[in-house]
């Protein structure tokens, strides 16, 4: 199968292989403008507000710069999940349900790593893999329940 087949069927194949193809491909994207604007937001601190470290520790500053790249990286991602994703239009509406599934996906990567972490502790994983293994399971699992909790969302009425 050449690329441009491969691509077609990602546009238009099969539509729940296609959409989760399209979810993961938009979860790069929007991973990608996080880490992107979080490093300009930086740079912009730095060059342009150097007083503001008199008022703000390293961190603090380092943590503003990453809350801006969540937000706009989060309305990138409702917008490509709603044009890209699901072929919808945005709405308010989608926008509550986009913004409940990721309140909901955060809880989950919380109780899953502790899980992991327990489980890992008690059949005799040293801390460390189990730092290293967890997040890979946690990030699975969150996918999928996430991808199902969209497809609610954004299915067409």
């Amino acid at each position: 199968m050449n690329i441009r087949n491969t691509i077609k069927n990602i546009k238009d194949g099969d539509a729940s292989k296609a959409q989760f193809v399209r979810f993961i491909i938009n979860g790069c994207l929007a991973a990608g403008v996080h880490y992107g604007v979080y490093l300009i937001a930086l740079m912009v601190i730095d060059s342009c507000f150097p007083g503001i470290i008199r008022y703000m520790s390293r961190t603090d500053a380092t943590s503003l710069a990453y809350i801006i790249g969540y937000l706009v990286s989060f309305a990138v991602n409702f917008y490509f999940t709603c044009i890209f994703t699901f072929r919808a239009s945005p709405s308010w509406h989608r926008f509550v349900g986009f913004s409940g599934s990721h309140c909901v996906n955060f809880l989950l990567h919380v109780l899953l790593f502790k899980v992991c972490m327990h489980v890992s502790a008690y059949i005799g994983i040293d801390n460390l893999t189990a730092t290293l293994i967890a997040p890979f399971i946690v990030m699975g699992i969150a996918m999928l329940v996430q991808f199902t909790i969209l497809r609610v969302v954004f299915r067409k009425k």
